[in-house]
């Protein structure tokens, strides 16, 4: 079954499962209206929750015949208030406020605690503090034993568990926590197909996270959460270790100034499109569709800008997970996505080659294919991959013609799917080159993304073994 939306738009969707749509139903519904990633925010849930979810995607993709893949979110070191009496509590400007990493008290109007043991050590007398988002705001007085006592710069009301951002303040719990660790652990049992890490701010983080993976034996990839000023100070060094990137926001607009924070957008994708590694725009996407069964003009705006700086996937966070119309906002996304991919900004994205690469004659051939596959107007590129370098390198470029790829490795399928354009196929047989592009055109055929008369691209290694890296390209014509 093809789902036309799906059909229509090549940047991916990643759609947060929460209480509004963990049922397998909803999840089928989603994917039916593009969802292509479904990520798993572990700053809720237990892990029997999670582990449901996983199930039914794994159960959808069978059904289906469906690619989606599974992104583990970790939640870092998320600074918290603790509960406060009543739920929340109004504080008002020019008051104190002490803040405690004592023990968890029920929290008033003078005194709270906080889930961040170091606070007291981390912080100093001037140091600004964020809470909800930056929608409170205080300014350390003076840090005394446990304590921390600030002045309300501007005040509201204060709930139950809710976030702290210090923008000021080097922090110096690690990126990944003891609560992490465990999650991580779970994810890597699991066989997720991609894990993102929050609050990352040097390559060390990075390089972390995939010593434990790379031990464990599992082909998990790694996208690093940016959030913290720390991360764009050393995002060279970043994004030269990582798999993937995650512009988060959320927290980065209230850590470094709100205004920064679209050119911030812009460079970081552009790193990512030069490294030819996939980039998720996150947070507040589509916002009032929490609410609201339609968007803003200006988050319509939000999603087109992204994909035309060059966004491999967009997120949804609340709007999936606790929203009322969660359908309607993946369907939404989708629609924008795929009229403003009518426009030819998006595509032939082409940059320099690496000459000390030892894939510089492969990069080179991918590069000339995608180029003359735009000049032939063909409909597709087909490549033939056991690594996936193929399918990400001819993604990279952005071309006009769809790129199918074929595989003998189930699991790639669903971990390129976070990749912009790419669509999945499974192929295992060992057949001459003739025999084996013969095949995969027909399986195309069969499914409609050729008919007589389409020009396409097809692109392996010679002899076929699914080994070496691409050394030929082939023009068809589909007969």
């Amino acid at each position: 079954m093809k789902d036309l939306m799906k059909e229509q738009k090549r940047s991916k969707i990643v759609a947060t499962v929460g209480p509004a749509s963990n049922d397998k139903e909803t999840l089928i519904e989603l994917v039916h209206a593009g969802v292509d990633v479904f990520r798993l925010n572990f700053s809720h849930g237990s892990h029997d929750d999670h582990k449901k979810v996983i199930e039914y995607v794994r159960e959808i993709n069978e059904e289906l015949n469906t690619n989606v893949c599974l992104l583990q979110d970790l939640q870092g070191p998320k600074i918290r208030i603790g509960k406060i009496k009543g739920e929340k509590v109004e504080i008002r400007e020019g008051e104190e406020l002490i803040i405690t990493n004592e023990e968890e008290i029920l929290g008033d109007a003078t005194k709270v605690s906080t889930t961040y043991k170091a606070m007291p050590e981390d912080v100093s007398k001037g140091d600004t503090i964020l809470v909800d988002d930056g929608k409170i705001e205080l300014r350390v007085k003076g840090v005394k034993g446990h304590e921390v006592t600030t002045e309300v710069i501007y005040g509201g009301w204060l709930k139950s568990k809710k976030g702290i951002n210090l923008p000021n303040t080097k922090i110096s719990a690690p990126s990944l926590t003891e609560k992490d660790r465990k999650d991580l652990i779970f994810g890597i049992e699991n066989e997720v197909e991609w894990i993102a890490l929050s609050f990352v701010r040097r390559a060390e983080d990075i390089i972390d996270i995939k010593t434990t993976i790379k031990e464990s034996g599992k082909d998990i990839r790694v996208v690093a959460k940016i959030e913290k000023p720390e991360a764009l100070t050393n995002i060279d060094q970043i994004v030269a270790e990582t798999d993937g990137l995650m512009v988060a926001r959320g927290d980065l607009g209230v850590e470094i100034k709100m205004e920064d924070v679209p050119m911030v957008q812009k460079e970081l994708v552009s790193k990512c499109n030069q490294a030819n590694k996939p980039v998720i725009i996150a947070t507040q996407m589509l916002e009032s569709m929490i609410e609201n069964p339609r968007p803003t003009r200006a988050e319509t705006n939000d999603i087109a800008n992204a994909v035309l700086d060059g966004a491999d996937a967009l997120m949804l966070s609340a709007e999936t997970a606790a929203g009322k119309f969660p359908i309607e906002s993946v369907t939404s996304m989708a629609k924008t996505i795929a009229s403003t991919e009518n426009h030819n900004l998006v595509f032939d994205k082409y940059y320099d080659l690496d000459e000390a690469s030892e894939n510089f004659n492969s990069d080179n051939l991918v590069a000339t294919a995608c180029k003359l596959s735009n000049q032939i107007k063909a409909k597709a590129i087909i490549g033939m991959t056991k690594s996936g370098y193929t399918g990400i390198k001819i993604s990279g470029h952005r071309p006009k013609s769809k790129i199918f790829i074929f595989t003998p490795n189930k699991r790639l399928l669903k971990t390129l799917n976070l990749y912009w354009g790419v669509q999945g196929f499974y192929y295992d047989e060992l057949k001459s080159t003739d025999s084996t592009f013969s095949d995969v055109e027909g399986v195309l055929r069969s499914k409609d993304y050729l008919q007589t008369g389409d020009v396409f691209v097809t692109m392996a290694s010679m002899p076929i073994h699914w080994k070496g890296r691409t050394n030929m390209f082939k023009i068809n014509v589909t007969q």
